[in-house]
């Protein structure tokens, strides 16, 4: 089967990932306190929490400070209110992008996201000028190794009910609609498997390709968004040139 993913191509480049380990558990932290306030605490009847955490997890986030965030979404501890916004718009060469940011200041919020895409050659538009080219869907990013049986993974997640499954050079992709991202994790966890990544997000219907200089470019927009402590999610449809390395 073949997967929506391309996974490689369009993850955003983990080889910081030591560095900024900081910053993505600042997000999560955020994501698990806004889970919790609406959901509730207890992640056995709050399954966006429990998907919450399991993206935690996946980023090998420790437990205490897990716990330590949804308290405070849940106001054991004192915590900030957040408000999600999502920006869309355009980076050079037309690549379509989707900012997801959970913020305490919107103001300031849209003034950063807007100088990080003019900044670097694309431009802010208005909502919906990008959203309806990208799908919600369930991702779980599972790594190959010689234990496991590509065929009998296959059939483990489809019969779970993930929507594809995907091999590719060094993971496999299980991709799955939204509503049943939770129960094809939970399936999956309990055959023993762990996640290298495992969250919903926005998949692109179809993706631009980009050459080596307009690539370069985007990826200074990429780390823009990243280094905005108010951005959790980015989301976009470029194809990196192969074997293109920042």
């Amino acid at each position: 089967m073949s997967g929506h993913s391309k996974w490689h191509n369009i993850q955003a480049k983990k080889g910081k990932a030591d560095a900024k380990r900081g910053k993505i558990f600042t997000k999560i932290g955020k994501e698990l306190a806004i889970a919790s306030k609406n959901g509730g605490s207890n992640p056995d009847t709050n399954s966006k929490l429990r998907d919450v955490i399991a993206k935690a997890k996946a980023n090998n986030m420790p437990q205490d400070t897990i716990m330590r965030a949804i308290k405070k979404g849940a106001g054991e501890m004192e915590g900030v209110n957040y408000e999600e916004i999502v920006y869309e718009g355009y980076g050079p060469s037309g690549v379509a992008v989707i900012v997801e940011v959970l913020t305490d200041n919107k103001n300031r919020s849209a003034g950063n996201v807007r100088y990080a895409f003019t900044k670097n050659g694309g431009n802010m538009g208005s909502t919906g000028c990008v959203s309806f080219m990208f799908q919600k869907k369930g991702q779980l990013v599972i790594e190959k190794t010689d234990s496991l049986d590509e065929d009998e993974l296959m059939m483990m997640a489809l019969e779970a009910g993930a929507e594809d499954f995907a091999a590719e050079d060094e993971v496999y992709v299980v991709t799955t609609a939204p509503e049943d991202f939770g129960a094809v994790r939970e399936a999956l966890e309990g055959n023993g498997l762990e996640f290298l990544e495992a969250e919903v997000k926005g998949i692109p219907d179809t993706y631009t390709e980009i050459d080596e200089a307009t690539a370069t470019k985007f990826q200074k927009m990429l780390d823009a968004f990243d280094d905005d402590d108010d951005v959790q999610n980015v989301y976009h449809n470029a194809e990196f040139p192969e074997g293109w390395e920042e």
